[in-house]
């Protein structure tokens, strides 16, 4: 099937972002992607298709190694990975994210790279992605060299007076960065179906269309889709990988390259990294720490519904807001406790879809009287929660929730913000082991081969060729949406492959 320099298996935003970085660098590159373009349809918009019918999930399985049950997995398959479906919410993390963090549920370890290591590569990841937003209002934000590319995106009456009644409270709600197309001519509607809904205007920043599709115009990035990697092969010696073997139109094939870079996913690539174990790597390649696969995040997540009975939010747009006063703890609790930001806005369908055992009216009422939260509390490392391989080959995930006293701390803070802005109905519910789209942490990064995966570069430390860029290199989970920071560590990947720095000026070209 020929030769290439590079091989990148996943068009995520870590593999999508970094073929975009390296289109122009003279490298031969194939991209590989298990799906195919998601298509533009009237289903994009429909809640009965998206959340009824789980039209865009994929029709497989993953087993719960706690109960042996299954369950669907809160992954996408497609040309631009889950950002095709994802919020579109691209906050950094905080510099203090990346030194050891003590919390009430236990430590999260110190980063191998500062958030200075990443602060270029953040300007550039907002820049690429069209980021709208605000830097002022957020007592825990880092330091930024340069403002957001896009002023923020404008808060709609009730969220605005919503915010007014939080900063009554002593709060510092701030404008949620956000890529969505509203330049200059932009495609934006300010729709109701972003959050959780594919584009079917391409107006969101996802992988696809900010990069995968301008990456293959220069013509030396070819795309295979609808081709599934199973194994990366090595030389006899397992020090090189070699190759790949992939099912593509219904046969076993087998492509090489220079290099190979996996981003898959945190679940996926560990699961394609433990399937190709050989004779030189029998625990799996690249796991000669035994760190494969294991300290699996996904963050401590919690939907919550507030309600005011006498009062409709006619909201549209509802996702502009966030507010973290308590990411670090406050007076009562001194630990951190993390984010909590606006969701999509809530729609009776979606209702419907969680809850079909009551009544649609009530439900309906309810989502035309509610403004809704994301409350997010950071997942801590632990590496009996892990990513293995079930005995037919499928995935299985052992996770047990950890650090849950202090997310249980954080919905109470934002009920109370709530019902005091006047809100006095609140409704919860914390999300299980299905809602996986913050997955992290299968092949954390280091310095020191015998306790990490990779190295600084998401190199792995035992195969000189074999790379990771997804969100399984973190070390920690943060308590911050994972997208922006995976983009930022590609394209210092992409500069240290290129040994040359990505300007603005090529990124835009």
């Amino acid at each position: 099937m020929g030769h290439y320099d590079i091989i990148i298996i996943g068009t995520g935003m870590g593999g999508g972002t970094l073929a975009y970085a390296l289109r122009n660098s003279g490298a031969r590159i194939l991209l590989i992607e298990r799906g195919d373009f998601l298509p533009q349809e009237a289903q994009n918009w429909q809640v009965s298709a998206v959340f009824g019918e789980n039209r865009y999930k994929p029709a497989e399985t993953w087993i719960d190694a706690r109960d042996g049950g299954r369950f669907k997995p809160g992954v996408h398959y497609y040309v631009g990975g889950n950002t095709k479906v994802y919020g579109a919410a691209l906050p950094r993390f905080r510099r203090e994210d990346f030194d050891a963090l003590e919390h009430e549920g236990g430590t999260a370890p110190a980063w191998p790279i500062s958030y200075f290591d990443l602060e270029p590569y953040y300007n550039l990841a907002e820049e690429l992605f069209f980021v709208h937003g605000k830097a002022g209002a957020d007592p825990t934000e880092p330091p930024r060299a340069r403002p957001y590319p896009f002023p923020e995106v404008p808060h709609e009456p009730v969220i605005a007076a919503l915010i007014d009644k939080l900063r009554g409270q002593g709060l510092h709600p701030y404008c949620l960065p956000m890529a969505i197309d509203l330049r200059e001519g932009g495609r934006c509607i300010r729709c109701m179906t972003c959050d959780g809904f594919p584009c079917q205007v391409h107006a969101k920043g996802d992988a696809e269309v900010c990069c995968v599709r301008p990456a293959l115009e220069p013509g030396n990035i070819a795309l295979w889709t609808n081709t599934k990697a199973r194994r990366i092969l090595t030389d006899s010696a397992g020090k090189i990988a070699t190759a790949v073997e992939v099912d593509r139109q219904g046969e076993k094939q087998s492509v090489s390259a220079d290099k190979i870079i996996v981003s898959c996913g945190a679940v996926n690539s560990a699961a394609l990294l433990l399937r190709s174990a050989n004779d030189s790597h029998r625990a799996g390649l690249a796991n000669s720490s035994g760190q494969l696969g294991r300290n699996y995040m996904m963050h401590n997540n919690t939907a919550l519904t507030a309600v005011a009975p006498l009062k409709t939010n006619p909201t549209v747009f509802q996702k502009t807001t966030a507010v973290n006063d308590y990411y670090f703890g406050d007076e009562d609790f001194a630990w951190p406790m993390g984010n909590i930001q606006a969701l999509g806005k809530l729609q009776a369908g979606m209702l419907s879809a969680a809850k079909p055992y009551l009544p649609k009216p009530l439900l309906g009422a309810m989502a035309r009287r509610s403004i809704d939260w994301w409350v997010m509390s950071e997942d801590l490392p632990d590496p009996e929660n892990r990513v293995m391989l079930a005995s037919d080959g499928g995935i299985q995930v052992q996770w047990q929730p950890n650090n849950r006293a202090a997310h249980q701390q954080l919905i109470r803070r934002a009920a109370r913000m709530m019902r005091a802005a006047g809100y006095p109905v609140v409704f919860t519910e914390t999300l299980g082991i299905e809602t996986n789209s913050h997955q992290c942490g299968t092949a954390r990064f280091g310095t020191d081969p015998a306790a990490s995966v990779l190295d600084p570069f998401c190199k792995t430390h035992d195969i000189d060729n074999l790379y990771i860029v997804d969100s399984s290199f973190f070390p920690s989970s943060t308590a911050m949406n994972p997208a922006l920071t995976i983009c930022a560590q590609a394209l210092r990947l992409a500069d240290h492959l290129r040994g040359a720095p990505i300007l603005t000026s090529e990124l835009r070209a």
